[in-house]
């Protein structure tokens, strides 16, 4: 979905209270600090996602890569297995996020959705250029699927997601699974960062507004992430351009009303749909990007309707 013209502003009052906070605090422009110096900011922030939720166990694991050894941390809800999974991949611009910035989204999906959770901590750029980080990704998820049993997963229920950044790869790996294994059963989207070239209406209206990193930040993350501009149209970095999107796994897209990667969201909705693909997109009024992992009160509707929508994908 896209505008022709300046929408009314109407911010959750949550949300605006949030930002006002942020202003206060100054944290400065993403884009003028070395990679580890925006690591570290995004996680003096987890301080303001709330309290995590508890959950039956929760292991830190290493599986193998090509980049070498990559960190997973698996989630268990209560019950007896074998559980359903999803394969989780973390948002923060290819760059920053990692298992402690989602561990809080990750507790309240397995225990929501009654399952296993994966969370991986994939090859992070500038250090390793795409395609590092899909390529680990999809690797991620037949490890799940090869070694189920030892994590007590039923590898014909295996999911993707992710947020931002996450949902960008869960997208890529959901076709990349289509044509080499495994099969998956959904694909949970929030706020994907689907179409690198940066040209649809709430790019323009709000990059820089809201919370939304300004067009210089967003150039920063795109080329710490890539290797040359003709790699923004590769499928595989911008899900939205690819051209066979049949046979794919069901969808969940969240997105938010003042976030600027809403309307590629939505595209890709339109997209799913056209190709015959079981999708549902779902927009948040006076929600921001990133809003799903913070303690708003729609923060938690999401969290609700995504553990929803995955127990439904499980039980078909």
């Amino acid at each position: 979905m896209s505008e022709t013209k300046e929408e009314q502003i109407s911010l959750d009052p949550q949300v605006q209270a949030y930002l006002d906070r942020l202003a206060r605090a100054d944290f400065g422009s993403v884009h003028t600090f070395t990679p580890e110096q925006a690591r570290e900011g995004w996680r003096r922030q987890i301080a303001l996602l709330g309290e995590p939720e508890p959950i039956a166990q929760v292991e830190d694991r290493t599986i193998p890569s090509a980049d070498g050894p990559i960190p997973i941390r698996v989630y268990t809800p209560e019950g007896d297995g074998p559980f359903p999974a999803l394969v989780f991949f973390h948002g923060g611009g290819f760059m920053l996020g990692d298992l402690d910035t989602h561990d809080g989204l990750c507790r309240s999906l397995a225990n929501g959705a009654e399952c296993v959770v994966v969370s991986v901590d994939y090859p992070r750029a500038p250090e390793h250029k795409f395609p590092a980080a899909p390529d680990a990704c999809l690797g991620a998820t037949q490890w799940v699927a090869e070694r189920a049993a030892s994590i007590g997963v039923d590898a014909t229920r295996i999911a993707v997601g992710g947020d931002s950044a996450g949902g960008n790869l869960a997208a890529v790996v959901a076709r990349m699974a289509r044509d080499s294994g495994p099969a998956l059963v959904f694909q949970l989207l929030i706020y994907p960062d689907l179409d690198f070239r940066r040209t649809n209406f709430s790019i323009r209206e709000y990059a820089g507004k809201y919370g939304n990193i300004s067009r210089d930040a967003q150039s920063w993350f795109m080329d710490n992430y890539l290797n040359s501009d003709a790699e923004k149209l590769d499928p595989r970095v911008s899900p939205l351009l690819a051209t066979d999107l049949a046979d794919l796994p069901a969808a969940l897209i969240i997105t938010a009303e003042y976030d600027a990667l809403r309307d590629e969201g939505e595209q890709y909705g339109e997209r799913l749909d056209e190709a015959g693909v079981p999708v549902i997109v779902t927009r948040y009024p006076g929600m921001i990007h990133e809003f799903v992992r913070h303690p708003f009160d729609a923060s938690q509707r999401a969290r609700l309707d995504a553990a929803t929508a995955l127990r439904k994908a499980f039980t078909r």
